[in-house]
């Protein structure tokens, strides 16, 4: 593997040259195919990425422990690993396409959900931490209500929101899980953050602590903060251009989706 890349998050490498040069090949002709004969595009489908965004997460995961066989390795650092999975996406979008509308989603997210689950199950063949499978379960079920307030206050504060539906709703549940996870991570089982804002945030040690989330609750209330500003900022955007919105928006959900599912699974196998 490359050498770490500079000022980016700890973590951030690039794979040897044929790797690259063979995963921007294929993102690139999946791009094009998507540009030639673009499928169609709602909230739906949006949506139905979200087990493909958890599964970029994970294979990093499988990465990170070195459970992945050495040819496929390369294809799972950070950030190739979100290329790749994006690749498989589009390519599986463009497959599927040809069927029924309405059976599209539903079957994009089964093919997802077909590639996460051996993923999930081979991490977790590699050994399950008690600690860290409690502290994951707890993040997780902490995370739910306070989604949900954060969704339905922000559609009662600027009903206009509601235009976004389920995406704008993953985009505020993953953001929140992403802060509660770390949140929990670096409190309870001694995880940093590799993200050098991000660590700024959770490095105030003057901030009086709180139950679960310990003193990153302030990382919680400002991804929070900004989900929430984002979501209503991409209202408009949604209402007037709702194939660009919703594809922009379920990217926004996707980074916060994404880095919570592999706290998640790493800490469960891995604290």
């Amino acid at each position: 593997m490359a050498g770490a890349v500079p000022f980016l998050p700890e973590g951030t490498t690039l794979p040897p040259a044929p790797y690259l040069v063979a995963v921007l090949l294929a993102t690139g002709a999946v791009v094009a195919a998507l540009r030639r004969a673009p499928p169609r595009v709602t909230d739906r489908h949006v949506l139905a990425l979200a087990p493909w965004m958890a599964l970029g997460s994970a294979a990093h995961v499988l990465y990170a422990v070195d459970a992945l066989p050495p040819v496929l390795a390369p294809l799972a650092g950070s950030p190739t690993v979100y290329l790749t999975v994006g690749s498989l996406a589009g390519a599986s979008w463009l497959a599927l396409a040809s069927g029924p509308p309405d059976r599209v989603p539903p079957r994009l997210a089964v093919a997802g959900a077909s590639l996460l689950g051996p993923v999930v199950g081979v991490a977790l063949a590699t050994g399950v931490s008690p600690a860290g499978a409690r502290w994951s379960a707890v993040a997780l079920a902490a995370t739910a209500p306070i989604a949900a307030a954060v969704w339905v206050g922000l559609t009662r504060l600027r009903p206009e929101v509601a235009v976004t539906g389920g995406v704008g709703a993953l985009a505020v549940f993953g953001h929140a899980l992403d802060g509660v996870s770390t949140a929990v991570g670096t409190t309870h089982l001694g995880f940093g953050e590799r993200t050098p804002v991000s660590r700024i945030l959770l490095e105030f040690d003057w901030i009086p602590a709180v139950p679960v989330l310990g003193e990153g609750w302030v990382f919680v209330l400002v991804k929070l903060a900004v989900a929430s500003l984002v979501v209503w900022l991409f209202a408009e955007y949604v209402r007037d251009r709702p194939v660009e919105g919703f594809l922009l928006l379920g990217f926004v959900a996707a980074v916060g989706l994404g880095p919570a599912a592999h706290n998640l699974l790493l800490f469960t196998v891995a604290a």
